[in-house]
């Protein structure tokens, strides 16, 4: 009895996906805050924190995370 002879197809390629342009002409990328908008929103926390001695990093970094939130 003669035995038959499997052919191995190879996969095909995965397609990668493709970016979809936003619809609406009004979208547009939004630029990440700058030093002296984040400065300024760090020190306005400061101000109302009364002045507080310690670390600076922490108004700084709520400033930062409150400006990429609105940037998103």
């Amino acid at each position: 009895m003669p035995t038959k002879k499997l052919e191995i197809q190879p996969r095909p390629k995965a397609r990668k996906p493709v970016a979809k342009k936003p619809t609406d002409p009004s979208t547009k990328p939004v630029d990440p805050p700058s030093h002296e908008q984040i400065a300024s929103l760090a020190e306005k926390y400061w101000v109302a924190r009364g002045h507080p001695l310690g670390s600076p990093e922490e108004d700084w970094l709520r400033a930062e995370r409150e400006l990429l939130g609105k940037a998103s």
